[in-house]
């Protein structure tokens, strides 16, 4: 068994790249490996700003021989008269077998002539060789460049490579024009620490030789050593770290060799929103800010960060930190007083500078849309009143921070500083805290609104959006959805259901389109009925979506309660998103208790018959639909009076096991010793027996489209 070992080592690479080209050979070497038949016993990736590395254990030295059957020419072509033709030496030839490899078999066109020959494996070597360009030039990413002048795509430019097989170099080459780089064992050590390059002597040394030369390969490891240097140094100044998942692995792929730098800002700035601090430590200078405490939000003056260069310097570089954050937060303090010496309605006709869409207008034209869209959801909800008032206020001033200087500067502030300076400005708490969860979730896991306000603010900001760009023509396509329509849509649902509000989201959608319509009719590219069936489309995929991903509802019980293009379904889906999770959530409890198979086959046999009749889905009543006069066979009338006891069912539950009971009546209609020809040459009949089966059938839709359902 042999080991491998691929170092790339460029000029400091985007720390998301790192991860990105990680990823990537994760899920592709191991393919490429299984089709060439290879697979080692492991497989290690390293990544640091310099370099990308693989390290392979337990290859085999040799290809295993493979068999193969090659089918040939038609018996009868091949021979004649018991001799060989020239069709059989040609097809020997091109083999490279003799006549007596040859094995006659028959198959559904006649008999054919059919060879095994035994294709030996190639060296582990040569195989490699041919792979590895594959492995290093596939890679994909944003902004690849281009150096020197090859055609040559990278991340940045390849400065040198290592390929060794066990202790050998492996020849590999990436040439293009006048980059020409070659394999050896010569790696580069840490660029301060250990400016020299070192030499590898064999692939499994490959670890130790660089953590020798400062640089540790591992990126796991490193983030643990980040992770407990930075806690460690927030506990010698009596704090904590705010340790971000996200800024710990940006961080972890800046260093190679990392040492926690403990840095001090004047206390005065601590009079800063806690967020303003802390957006410019971790966005903009990828520092950790220190709490007083684990469940404090207060800060303290300090600011730990993970650097890559001379431990020894710690202070030096821990001063230069220091000044950039200094001039970083006196903008910020600028910034925060100036905001505040206006009230947050003062901003409001700044809103008609800034454009949201080309053909939409300005963000002050959507806040007016907003507006709007939350006196419907109001009205929806039976919001009356000072709440009412409120969830006014909040939508009229929730985009007004968006032209402060604060938010100019830091984006990612938008909704938080909104609700700063709401309060700064006298408004209800209820409306500066709805500024703010209007945005929220901001991304898949986020928290979600927790206020009225913030939900009716959040949904109407986001019904807008959907409708406008929807109206435009603009539908995500594929992966591009550069609106994220997607997310907002998940959002509206995922709001509507955490919750629990009575949303009729068919109703509002049509009074949004009919304003959208009626104010923006010479940009529309699509017709009413068009953009309305569009967005409900829309919003039952992710419906879907999210029953099945985040719900983990089976795929078969989602398209049982949404219905598989039944236009009753769908509107009832989107009428009611709490009713189509509650059924959902449901069906799927009956599926793993068992109660569902009790009633699946009963009504499943039932309106497959139905089908054949012409009773509509939404008749209850057996007495408004079912003739009693026309019964011929007892089995009808016990049928008849088990729907009976249908009628009236307060519950999904209580309609289950009503369902359950009427079974038996149900079976001993199709196949007892009293049944029935549902299809009599009796017209009248016939349909009364269907209409009974209808009924049955009517009643199980209440809870589900069982047809869509996968029995167990």
């Amino acid at each position: 068994m042999a080991s491998f070992l691929l170092e790339v080592g460029t000029e400091e690479l985007p720390a998301s790249f790192v991860d990105e080209a990680l990823n990537q050979w994760r899920s592709r070497i191991p393919k490429s490996l299984a089709d060439h038949s290879l697979a080692p016993e492991t497989i290690e990736y390293y990544g640091t700003p310099r370099r990308l590395a693989i390290l392979l254990k337990g290859l085999p030295l040799q290809q295993p021989d493979q068999t193969e059957e090659v089918k040939g020419p038609p018996a009868q072509a091949a021979f004649k008269d018991g001799q060989p033709t020239k069709a059989a030496a040609g097809f020997a030839q091109k083999q490279g077998v003799s006549l007596d490899a040859f094995e006659i078999r028959p198959t559904e066109k006649g008999d054919f002539v059919f060879i095994r020959k035994v294709i030996q494996g190639r060296p582990i070597a040569q195989i490699l060789s041919e792979l590895v360009p594959n492995w290093i030039m596939e890679l994909e990413g944003k902004r690849l460049m281009r150096w020197g002048d090859g055609e040559i795509r990278f991340s940045r430019p390849i400065r040198w490579l290592v390929a060794l097989l066990d202790d050998a170099v492996l020849p590999i080459a990436i040439v293009s024009n006048s980059i020409h780089v070659e394999s050896d064992r010569a790696s580069q050590g840490h660029r301060v620490l250990h400016p020299a390059s070192v030499s590898i002597p064999n692939a499994e040394s490959y670890s130790a030789v660089l953590q020798s030369a400062f640089v540790e390969v591992d990126p796991e490891q490193r983030q643990i050593t980040i992770k407990q240097q930075v806690q460690a140094a927030a506990a010698q100044i009596g704090g904590v770290a705010t340790i971000a998942p996200s800024l710990l692995r940006e961080v972890t792929n800046l260093v190679e060799y990392p040492s926690a730098v403990v840095g001090k800002f004047d206390a005065e700035f601590l009079e800063l929103p806690s967020e303003v601090i802390t957006t410019e430590m971790e966005s903009h200078q990828r520092y950790f800010p220190v709490r007083k405490s684990e469940n404090s939000a207060d800060l303290l003056p300090y600011f730990i960060t993970a650097s890559n260069g001379d431990p020894a310097k710690s202070k030096i570089i821990a001063a230069g930190n220091e000044r950039v954050i200094r001039a970083r937060l006196s903008d910020g303090k600028f910034f925060f007083d100036a905001d505040r010496a206006h009230s947050l309605e003062t901003y409001l006709p700044k809103l008609e500078t800034v454009t949201f869409q080309q053909d939409l207008g300005s963000v002050r034209t959507k806040v007016d849309r907003i507006v709007s869209i939350a006196d419907l959801i109001s009205n929806q909800l039976h919001i009356t009143g000072d709440s009412h008032a409120q969830i006014r206020r909040a939508a009229l001033l929730c985009k007004a921070d968006l032209v402060t200087q604060m938010v100019g500067e830091f984006p990612e502030l938008q909704g938080v500083m909104g609700q700063k300076y709401a309060l700064a400005s006298q408004e209800p708490e209820a409306v500066a805290t709805a500024i703010f969860e209007h945005y929220l979730p901001k991304g898949a896991g986020d928290t979600l609104p927790q206020t009225q306000a913030g939900q009716v603010v959040g949904l109407s900001d986001r019904l807008d959006t959907l409708v406008s760009i929807f109206g435009l023509g603009l539908v995500p396509t594929g992966s591009s959805d550069p609106f994220a329509l997607r997310r907002a849509a998940n959002a509206v649902i995922n709001i509507t259901w955490a919750s629990n509000l009575s949303l009729n989201l068919h109703q509002l959608l049509e009074q949004v389109v009919s304003s959208f319509a009626a104010n923006y009719a010479p940009v529309m590219k699509l017709s009413f009925s068009e953009l309305l069936q569009q967005l409900k489309d829309f919003f039952l995929q992710r419906i879907h979506t999210l029953l099945r991903e985040d719900q983990t509802i089976d795929y078969d019980l989602v398209n049982a309660v949404i219905g598989e293009n039944d236009p009753e379904y769908a509107e009832r889906a989107l009428s009611n998103l709490l009713d189509v999770r509650d059924r959902a959530h449901f069906l799927q409890t009956i599926r793993n208790d068992g109660r569902l198979a009790t009633i699946y086959e009963t009504v499943n046999r039932a309106s497959r018959l139905a089908a054949q009749g012409n009773l509509d889905t939404r008749s209850l009543d057996p007495a408004a639909v079912v003739n009693i006069k026309l019964f011929q066979k007892s089995s009808e009338q016990a049928f008849y009076e088990a729907l009976a006891h249908l009628q009236g069912q307060t519950n999904y539950s209580q309609l289950v096991e009503s369902l359950s009971k009427i079974a038996p009546a149900v079976s001993h209609f199709f196949d007892g010793a009293d049944s029935v020809l549902v299809m009599d040459s009796d017209p009248a009949i016939k349909q009364n027996r269907l209409n009974l089966l209808g009924v049955l059938r009517n009643h199980a839709r209440v809870l589900a489209d069982f047809g869509a359902i996968v029995k167990s």
